[in-house]
């Protein structure tokens, strides 16, 4: 992520800003990022995401969102576009700003890249928190298969586990669902060479 002109904005500025543009950038805490386009292995896992969401929700008060919609953490001064967010009941926006962010997410998943991973793992997280509604925070690796997820406990606190084989199974229970990680991953060839 490269910081557009050095200066705080304020959250109005921003959304302002982001109503006129002809592409997405995200706020954080003043600071205004462009957002860059995705390598296809992001893209892929996006898409088998979004596709396993759609068939497991099917009939239920479920659904799953793009990265296409906005997410905003009031508390965190923050927007962003996650590469899936998932919400089951009713979708609550902001109504100030266009286009409308969403505010209470469930689970959120990040797709990592080389440019973005510390601050996914990091600084986003951290304001990704203080989201009421957020249940789970998974971070999806690209470069080997890895999944990383945060669970909000009962306590407030958060939990960490990782997941590493094909047949090992991501739970969701916050929206009654597990996925396969062969799921996530179908059609990834991870490379073995330095060539990324």
């Amino acid at each position: 992520m490269s910081a557009l002109p050095k200066r705080a904005f304020t959250q109005e500025e921003y959304a302002e800003l982001e109503a006129k543009a002809a592409y997405k950038s995200q706020f954080v805490a003043g600071e205004i990022y462009a957002m860059a386009g995705s390598e296809p292995e992001n893209v892929e896992i996006a898409d088998n995401l979004t596709h396993i969401f759609r068939s497991r929700f099917e009939g239920r008060p479920c659904r799953s969102f793009s990265s296409d919609l906005r997410v905003r953490a009031k508390a965190g001064g923050l927007w962003t576009y996650p590469d899936l967010t998932v919400v089951c009941g009713e979708p609550k926006f902001d109504g100030t700003s266009r286009p409308r962010s969403l505010l209470n997410p469930q689970v959120i998943f990040e797709i990592l890249s080389p440019s973005t991973e510390a601050f996914d793992r990091g600084d986003k997280f951290s304001r990704y928190q203080l989201l009421e509604s957020l249940t789970d925070y998974v971070l999806v690796s690209t470069d080997r298969m890895r999944i990383g997820h945060f669970t909000r406990q009962t306590d407030g606190g958060w939990t960490f586990r990782e997941y590493n084989a094909p047949a090992e199974v991501l739970p969701l229970a916050s929206v009654q669902c597990e996925i396969a990680l062969a799921e996530i991953y179908e059609r990834i060839a991870f490379s073995t060479s330095s060539d990324r």
